[in-house]
Order: structure tokens, then sequence, then C-alpha cells
């Protein structure tokens, strides 16, 4: 297992996506900025690159983001390049243009190797250092900064794509666009935007043929490079070096030759570049003089204005035109058009009836593999590449061969993409069908990933007892959303209104379009089968905000004899799911995370669910969630060694908090808790979908109208929990495994965990350690397991959702032993946190003497009052309460949801006699929680070590009270000491 890394198994396949993966070795993943403070706070706040960047380089790379460091002056760079290493170095050149120079001079010394490249903020030293540039020659390039983060991605994108260029061209057959510019102004504001519209337009092709997003994201790589130079003779050298590749060269018309400025070095290199070809490629000419279109024109050049208002427009126009983007254009022996092809796909039903003449003129000129090759088909150009027409007796032959060998390349394209509808494809696990184009969202992402990366490696080497898959899915894209909302006008009452019921009225109350709505019915032609209809909103699941649980999933029966009836379920499951973007929970994350509701666009995943069926019932054997990072380690495990929490049933039951079984994959056999423990805490309920009713009603009873909660003897009856269950025998006071005898039931899964009935276990320690490599961060996997046999006779382990944990910051040492025990007011030896916090003076807190079980309904309805209070006075508060906080279930803790506490900065969980204390680890609940950075502490009942004095409280002025509840607040703000490190935290006063 230890020795098993992503590096070493993924690449089985040698097809596009596998080429793909071997370019841009080089990536800048590290970047040192020495900028004064203000310089470098203005930037990161007005330009917010940040951002920008990151998202960038998520599609660009799987496997690492580039990360910002910021110094302000030549000893703190100097200090940390002693011990950090960094694959870019940018110095930013303000008001004082001396220092800069100065600080770039002394970094070269100490790390010759390291692209240095200088940034100037004042337009007003702009000449000088473009005529002081040469003498420069410690840095690379010299860009200036125009108040467009733009510019730091093309920076980036310059070095990556100068260090990529010769492998990246030998690898896959990767195009080039040579940019001859000498101006340091005009480069840095014409680089970016030649960038920002070579990747757009990449994008259009990718999308024409819509795989799937990982295989997107991969051929984006196949961009044409975009390299930069600015002399006449690095040009020249360059196309000599690269004359294949060459897709087009860009050229100013004056710029250096020999060392000396010269009006004729543009025009002249044009024309040395058509004699290196053996075809001539299309050149651009770009100057701010508009009289040397004329000169352009005489060397057979496109012309643009550098200064035109619509530079941008003419760049795009340019690539589209010239450079294979547009569509292909069957011609007759004569030269004329006789059929055009927008795609792919038109291309291949073309190619099946142009006349023979049409074969011959382009299988001479080898037309196929280079328009192919433009669109990133590099498997299938160079199949065709080398292929001649004397290879063949008759024009027939080689329209043959090349059906075959398009049929060949798509078969082995099909296997873990995303395909466009087609009704046969829909039933199939081995790949995505996508309904509607847009963004997958953050959900849909992950499944396309997880598709992806199984059918990439060969589990049935690695996992021989096993099946892995993912359920067949299929993805509305998030453009049908904002079709659905253009369409039926709804942007203005939506986006206005503050009344959930009024929003969601109107989106049940609107109409599809007839497109989605006949694949929506072609779809359950196929599927018969219960269905999850989950969201997949663009900031679902992301690095930067998980949005956990925030959004609706519905399950419906799919079981009613009628089409038209099944149809209307899915059609109001899916309309729920749009609004639910708008609920009081989702209202609450936005505006913790100060982002615009506006600016979330959702898509919808529909899976169908995993199970069987069983008196009435559909629900899987086990269904689970893992984490490759555990806040809560106990004996010899360690935080890295993860967790899985497991139940029978559906996995509403796990994800919503409720008592399940925990365990460690990487020692299945450890469990802490008692025997006394496990009987009072072990599952006693499961979710099942309920098919004895397919007349439920989504738009009254919400996300459970199909569910229903059936007691564990239920499962029991099923002859479900064979493997899952162990029973109590009271002669001998121990647990045996299985079900045979009288006693109570204990869900612990023995046989599959101990006794190795399947090796669940060291399936989810491969996937999560795989996982984690292949996503760069820890990362939480929900899945389930189907016993039954499946078709090669073996059980299946089906992986649903993936999402990335918030990485775990460096911790900060925090010393409690220095506070006095008198002035502590709480300690514990279970937190979760790091850091210190002095400026909480309130705390909510449920009254010990007053607690009720039965009534933790009231209290979260409480709580999520008082909490609006906090939230308009924008003061942030400790939260204390018995059991386990967020429960789905009402018996083990108070049910609040993450909107109804969005303002406690901590929260503690205190014990109380017969009520259980762990925390809702898996759920959607406590994902929220440790995004967000809030402490989460736990104070068992009757401990030896930690401690909270409830006398403190009640001590304190009480500023609201209810039945259960009391809000009291301290003259002095109270301060917060979390070890991250050996997870003790304490209170004092």
């Amino acid at each position: 297992m230890d020795n098993i890394s992503l590096s070493t198994i993924y690449k089985k396949r040698k097809n596009d996506r596998d080429i793909f993966q071997e370019l841009m070795p080089t990536k800048v993943k590290e970047v040192l900025l020495v900028a004064t403070l203000y310089d470098s706070y203005s930037i990161v706040r007005e330009g917010q690159f940040s951002d920008k960047i990151f998202g960038e380089y998520l599609q660009l790379n799987l496997y690492a983001a580039p990360r910002f460091t910021s110094v302000h002056t030549q000893e703190e760079a100097l200090l940390i390049l002693q011990h950090r290493d960094f694959d870019l170095i940018i110095v930013m050149a303000g008001m004082d243009k001396n220092t800069p120079v100065k600080t770039a001079r002394a970094i070269r010394n100490v790390r010759p190797a390291v692209p240095l490249l200088l940034l100037v903020n004042n337009n007003a030293d702009l000449r000088f250092f473009q005529a002081e540039r040469r003498k420069l020659d410690f840095i690379d390039r010299i860009f200036v900064w125009n108040g467009n983060s733009n510019v730091f991605m093309a920076m980036i994108k310059y070095i990556e794509d100068k260090s990529n260029v010769a492998r990246d061209t030998q690898n896959g057959s990767v195009r080039i666009i040579l940019l001859v510019e000498d101006s340091i102004q005009y480069y840095s504001r014409y680089l970016p935007m030649l960038y920002t519209t070579v990747m757009t337009q990449t994008q259009v092709l990718v999308n024409e043929d819509a795989t799937d997003e990982l295989h997107k994201i991969l051929r984006m790589r196949a961009r044409p490079k975009v390299i930069l130079v600015d002399n006449y003779e690095e040009a020249v050298k360059f196309i000599n070096s690269y004359r294949r590749y060459m897709l087009c060269v860009i050229s100013d018309v004056k710029f250096e030759r020999n060392g000396v400025e010269d009006e004729d070095a543009g025009i002249d290199l044009l024309k040395f570049t058509q004699t290196t070809r053996k075809f001539p490629i299309p050149l651009l000419l770009q100057s701010h003089d508009i009289s040397n279109a004329q000169r352009a024109k005489e060397v057979g050049a496109d012309f643009i204005n550098k200064n035109s208002e619509s530079l941008s427009m003419d760049i795009f126009n340019f690539l589209y035109r010239r450079l294979g983007f547009g569509n292909f254009v069957f011609k007759g022996m004569d030269g004329l058009p006789i059929a055009q092809a927008k795609n792919l796909v038109e291309f291949q039903e073309k190619f099946r009836d142009i006349p023979e003449e049409s074969l011959q003129y382009h299988g001479s000129r080898n037309s196929f593999s280079t328009w192919l090759m433009a669109r990133g088909e590099i498997n299938l150009a160079e199949l065709l590449m080398p292929i001649q027409m004397s290879d063949f007796d008759s024009p027939e032959e080689l329209r043959q061969f090349c059906l075959d060998s398009f049929k060949k390349i798509r078969f082995e394209r099909l296997r873990g993409t995303i395909v466009n509808f087609d009704s046969e494809f829909v039933s199939s696990s081995r790949f995505i069908v996508r309904m509607a184009k847009g963004s997958l969202g953050g959900k849909g992402r992950g499944i396309a990933f997880i598709c992806n990366f199984i059918e990439n490696i060969d589990f049935a080497k690695l996992i021989p007892e096993m099946n892995i898959r993912i359920p067949s899915t299929s993805i509305i894209g998030a453009l049908e959303f904002d079709k659905f909302i253009e369409t039926n006008n709804l942007y203005d009452d939506i986006y206005s209104f503050n009344d959930y019921s009024a929003i969601r009225k109107h989106f049940l109350e609107s109409e599809f379009d007839d497109k989605i709505r006949k694949r929506l019915i072609e779809y359950l032609k196929k599927i018969k089968r219960p269905l999850a209809v989950r969201s997949s909103g663009l900031f679902e699941d992301s690095l930067l905000q998980p949005f956990s649980g925030v959004y609706a999933t519905y399950l419906i029966p799919n079981n009613h004899p009628d089409l038209e009836v099944r149809y209307q379920h899915l059609e109001m499951a899916i309309k729920l799911v749009y609004s639910s973007i708008f609920t009081e929970s989702a209202q609450a994350y936005f505006d913790a995370v100060n982002y615009k509701i506006e600016e979330e666009k959702m898509a919808v995943v529909i899976q169908e669910v995993i199970g069987h069926e069983y008196n009435d019932k559909y629900y899987p054997t086990l269904s689970g969630v893992a984490q490759s990072y555990n806040y809560y380690p106990i004996a010899y495990m360690e935080p890295d060694d993860g967790f899985s929490v497991a139940a029978v049933g559906l996995g509403m039951y796990v994800v919503g908090g409720e008592n399940s079984f925990r365990f460690c994959p990487k020692y299945p056999n450890l469990n802490a808790s008692s025997l006394k423990d496990q009987l009072r805490d072990t599952q006693k309920q499961f979710y099942a979908i309920d098919l004895s009713n397919p007349d439920f009603d989504l738009a009254s009873d919400g996300e459970n109208a199909a569910i229903k909660k059936y007691r564990i003897k239920e499962a029991e009856k099923d002859g479900t929990l064979e493997h899952s269950a162990s029973t109590y025998f009271i002669e001998n006071d121990d647990l045996i495994p299985g079900i045979q005898g009288p006693g109570p039931k204990v869900i612990d899964f023995a046989n599959i965990l101990k006794y190795n009935h399947l090796p669940l276990a060291d399936v989810l320690q491969l996937l999560l350690k795989l996982f984690k490599e292949a996503m760069g961060s820890p990362v939480e996997i929900e899945y389930a397991i189907d016993l039954e046999p499946a078709e090669n006779g073996k059980p299946t382990l089906y992986l649903l959702q993936i999402k990335p944990l918030i990485r775990i910051e460096e911790q900060v040492e925090v010393d409690i032993e220095m506070v006095d025990d008198d002035k502590v007011f709480m300690y514990a030896e279970h937190g979760m946190g790091n850091g210190k916090i002095k400026d909480i003076y309130d705390v909510v807190f449920v009254d010990p003497d007053k607690f009720d079980k039965m009534k933790t309904r009231q209290m979260a309805q409480d709580i999520s009052v008082l909490n609006d209070w906090f939230d308009e006075q924008e003061r942030p508060y400790i939260l204390i309460g018995p059991g386990r906080w967020g429960s789905r279930d009402p018996f083990t803790g108070i049910p609040v949801l993450w909107a109804h506490i969005s303002k406690a900065k901590i929260i503690v969980e205190m014990g109380l006699p017969d009520f259980p204390l762990d925390a809702s680890l898996g759920s959607h609940f406590f994902h929220n929680v440790t995004s967000m950075n809030v402490g989460y502490f736990s104070v068992p009942h009757n401990s030896r070590t930690a401690k909270l004095k409830m006398e403190a409280l009640k001590e304190q002025p009480v500023l609201h009270e209810t039945e259960f509840i009391k809000h009291v607040q301290f003259e002095q703000p109270l301060t917060i000491l979390m070890n991250g490190r050996d997870r003790r935290v304490l209170i004092h006063c």
C-alpha cells in the first residue's frame, strides 16, 4: 500500500489525455513578490489577482496551484530565499526605481537559475527602463503594471511557455505563436490580451465535442504556446528551431537587428518565415502606425493597429479565420467548396458522403491531419499524418481507413469522459452524460474527476475482490440555469425578493424549454431505478469554501407506471434544486463568506441511487463518508491516517450527523468505545426510499418527501444486516459478528472490517491516498456499497462525491501552561482549531438544569433567533450546549443548521449523563464548521482533566433568555487559546 503512488499507476492508456498529462511539465507553483507594503497591498486589494490566478491554475493543473509570497525589502527577500525555493521572482519598481534594481541584482547573485521579472508600477519611469533594459541583463524581462491583474497571469505563462516549449512540441506536437515585440508598454498590454484570447478560443474548441470537464481541463494544456522575443536574431533562431510547429508569427515593424533599431526588421522577418516553410503559415504585422498596413499586404500578412479600440476582437478574428480554429471546408479538385463541418462530429458525418475527388484533394495535401491537430485531436491527427494516397488502391479504401480510425479513437476516448446526451449512454457507469451545456459545478466536477480517475487506473489489478465505479450519472450544465431564469423572466423577482417561499413558487410555476424536456423524458425511458437529483453550484465543494449541505438534494422513487408523472417528479426536483440557492441557510452562508448570491449558478447532477428493493424499501447495504484527515485521532492514530463513518441505508444518515459507526481505515480493528457505549450509541434507525407511495409531493414535504426512516429491525427482516451487524450475547457479555441470536444488534460492520469479508478498509485507505495526491489537498469522499454481485460476480463500491477539505495551515504555538488555573473558564483536551482569540464578550449556552432532550428542536430555533441578533450587531460569540451539535437526530444533540450558528466563533459541546459526546465528523455541518475556522471543543461529563465552570456563566448579566437558552455578557473580553498540535484548548478571563 505504501509503495503505491499516483504516478506509478495512473497512465495506463496512451491516448490524448495521457499526452495532455505530459504537457507543461514545468509549472510556476511558488512566486516570490518583492514590493513595498503599499505596492503589494494595492495590487492584491485592487486587482484581486490571487483569486484569478488560482482559478486559472486549477483548470490548467490538477496537482498544484501557484502560491504568492510577499516580502517588502531586499533583506527579507534574501532571508526567505535561504529557506525556500521559488519558481519565479517578481520585483516591483514603484516610485523608487534604484532600490528594486539593486534588489534584483542581489537576488540574481544568490539564485541565478530562477526566472526574475521586474514589474514597473510607475509609467513615468518606463522610458528609463526601456532604454536601460539591455544593461539590466540580470533581469529576464520587464513588464509594466497597468492596473490589470491579467499581467500577472501573462508573466507566469510567459515563463512556463518559455520553459516548456521544447518538451511540449516534441511530446505533443504543440503549436507555437511567436510574438516579436520590444516595447515594454505594448507587450505588457498585448501579451495578456493574446493569452486570454488564445485560451478562450481553445476553450470554445474543446467545448464543441463536449467530452468531460477533466478532459477539457487537460486539453487546455495543448493550447498554442505564446513565445515572446524582442530582436531579429532571437526570432530567426527560434523559427529555425521550431519551424515544424509554428502556427503563426505576430511581429512588430521596428525592433533591433544587429544591436540597432531597424525599420525593416519586422518585414524581413516575415519574409524569412515564409521561406523556411514548405507551406505558408499565417502572418500578422502589428503596429501603431497604420501606414504599415500596405507593407503587410505586400508580404502576405494581415495587419492590426495596436491602438485600435477593437484590438481584442481583431486578434480574435485573426485566430479564428487564419489559424485553423474555424470550420473544415471540403473542396473538390478545382478547389471550390462543396461542404463544411463546424466540429468533429459534423466532420465525421460529412466524411462518409463527400465525393472521391474531395478525398483525393485533401488527402494529397494532408489537410485532414492539419485541421485535427489544430483542434487538439493529437492521437487522431498523428494517426493520419503519415498516411499517403499512394498507400491505398482507391479513395474508398482511404475513406474506410479514416472512418475506422475515427471509431477506434472515439471508443477509447469515451471511457471516463463526459459525452453529449445520447439515450443509449445514460445507463452506463463508464462515462457521464451531459444533458445541457455549461459548467458542471463543484459537485459535478468532482464526479467527473472520479469517473476519469477510476477509468485510467487498473483497479481490477489493485483490488481484485471489488469493483470501483460511479453510479450512472447525467449532468445538466449551469448554462441551463441561466437559460431557465432568462426564458421565464425570473431575474428581477428572485434577486429582489427576500421571501424564499415566494421565490420557490416562481420556480415551480416556470417551464423548461422543449429541448431539455425531451431529453429528460428520453432519459426516463431508459432509467427505471430511483434517482438522486443533486445540487452542483459553482462554489459547491470548492477549495476555497465548501458550501457543504447548503443546497438541496432530492431522492425520488421513479417507479410510477405513468411516464409523464415520473417526468413531473423529476422536473419538480430540478426546479427545487435550482431554488435552493435562495434558502435562508444558503443566504447566511453567502453572507458569511462575502460572496454575492448573483455570482452563483446551479448545475444539476442526476444519479441512479445505489441499492436494491427490499419490501417496498430501496437502500444500499452500506453508505459512508471517508476523510483523509482526522481532526480527532485516538490511541496511536495520526491525523493523516484519516477516518470513515458508515451506516446501513442511505448516506443522509451519515452526513446528517446521526449515530453512525466510525473507524480508521488504517486500523479498522481499533475501537476505543466500551461495550456499554457501543450498545447505547449504535445505529438504531436507517433511511430508505419508500417505494410504496409513488404519489409523493416534493413541493409540500421537501427533501424527505419520498424518504422514510425505519427501525434497524426492518433491515434485519430484509436480510441486509448479515455482514453489517453484531449480536450482543448477555451470557458472555460480548458481541458476536452476525445476526444470529435474539440479543440486541450493534451496527459495527465486524464481518467486513475485522474479518475482511470485503477489503473495505484497504480500499478506502488506497482511495484516500490517491485522491489526496491527485487533488493536492486533504479530501472527503462519499461512497455506497452494493454487496449484490455485479455482472463479474464481485460486489461494488460506488464513489458518489469527492470534495477537498480546507488545507491544514501551519500550526501556531500557544503556551497554555502560562495561564493561572483560577482564571480558567474552560479547559479541554479534545479541541479543534489553532491560534488565539481575544475579542469575544458574549456566551450563549443551553442551561443544563433545564435541558430536555425532547425539546432540542425548540432550542435550535431559539439559538437561530439569537444568532440573527448577533448578525445584526456584527458580534461573535461562544456557543455551549450538550451533545452533538448539528446532528440530524434531535435525540443525540441540538439539530442546528450552520446558518443557525453562523456568528459563533467557538462551539463547545459539554457532556451530560447518558448523553453522547462525539462531534458529527463527516457531516455537512461539521465540514462547514471546520472550513470557517470555528473552534470546536468537547468537555466530557465528569472528566478528570477537562473542565467547564458553569457557575462563572451564572454570575454574568443575562441579556437574553428563553426557556432553555441564555445569553450572558462578560465585562472583560474572554481569551481563547487553541493549541492545534496537541488539541488542548482553554478559555480564560
